[in-house]
């Protein structure tokens, strides 16, 4: 079999980045095992294609190769797997318009979005948006796929990865029409995990943290419910707590929408309350992405706002 050979971009992505680093074309081609005007056609070619001509290395001090604004963008935005350097990725790079690549928590998306596609609009910013779960969405960012994320913890710690915490969630108890709980128990305020024993329940997914919380919860207190339906977001949770007339135990989303009004809720009182928090998830180590810190201040803004008129 022959050896596979690059995407003709990325071999020329190959002579730029040799270029940067060793500062020099000469010494670039060396590097390389190529002549010097192979690296020379290669970045016309990689400036043609992304840069409308216009040049992403320049001759500094001392005759050595320094990047332009443009080529700047473009080196910092290709330290990221190959696969993902495709041709629309690496012109957005070498683009002078400012743009955002964001990945949130699918059921974060339903609440924030909204809010967040208004402030990239009105700042004139391209957003590239995509869902995942936790350990996607902290990939990505690691690899630098992404300049933010959104999502829920708790998380540990990751390499290359700095959170800041923008919101605390405390626990509620929902019950959809129908069930007991509403009858018996809606004039209180909460319910503890005894109130909901026996009762038909919708818990999370078994490798969500949630799922194992509730667990945690139910042998605590002997307590024993009939597991009904699992689920993994709140996208889900709604349709299900009708459908099988049942209750479930959850974040207490009401700091970012208000819940449908067909459902009942109770804060749910533990001796150690526990919360969940809302994130945000980006690169440490590198430069800050302006885009990035525009959206996060709109976000915190709305967040703060949201828990001064529920306080």
């Amino acid at each position: 079999m022959p050896p596979r050979k690059l995407p003709r971009h990325l071999v020329w992505l190959e002579s730029f980045a040799a270029a940067v680093e060793s500062g020099s074309l000469e010494a670039a081609a060396e590097h390389l095992g190529v002549a010097r005007s192979v690296v020379s056609e290669h970045l016309r070619a990689l400036e043609t294609t992304l840069a409308d001509g216009q040049p992403l290395l320049e001759r500094g001090p001392g005759r050595r190769l320094h990047l332009t604004a443009r080529g700047e963008k473009l080196y910092e935005g290709t330290q990221t797997p190959l696969h993902q350097l495709d041709l629309k990725r690496l012109r957005d790079l070498a683009s002078t318009e400012p743009s955002l690549r964001l990945g949130l928590n699918p059921t974060l998306s339903h609440f924030l979005l909204a809010g967040i596609a208004g402030d990239v609009a009105r700042a004139h910013i391209k957003l590239e948006v995509s869902f995942g779960g936790t350990f996607e969405l902290v990939r990505q960012v690691q690899t630098r796929q992404l300049d933010l994320a959104v999502d829920f913890t708790p998380l540990p710690p990751h390499r290359g990865v700095e959170a800041e915490s923008l919101l605390h969630l405390p626990f509620v108890v929902l019950c959809g029409p129908g069930n007991e709980l509403a009858a018996r128990h809606g004039a209180r305020r909460s319910l503890h995990v005894r109130d909901l024993a026996g009762q038909p329940f919708i818990d999370w997914q078994r490798d969500d943290p949630y799922g194992t919380a509730n667990s945690a919860r139910f042998n605590a207190h002997d307590v024993s419910v009939r597991e009904v339906a699992r689920v993994q977001s709140f996208l889900l949770l709604f349709d299900l707590l009708r459908a099988y007339r049942a209750c479930a135990i959850a974040p207490d989303l009401r700091l970012l929408r208000s819940f449908p009004e067909d459902l009942s809720v109770w804060l749910l009182r533990e001796e150690a309350p526990q919360s969940v928090e809302v994130v945000t998830l980006r690169s440490s180590g590198g430069p800050r992405s302006e885009t990035a810190q525009l959206i996060l201040d709109g976000l915190r803004q709305r967040l703060a706002s949201k828990r001064r008129k529920t306080d």
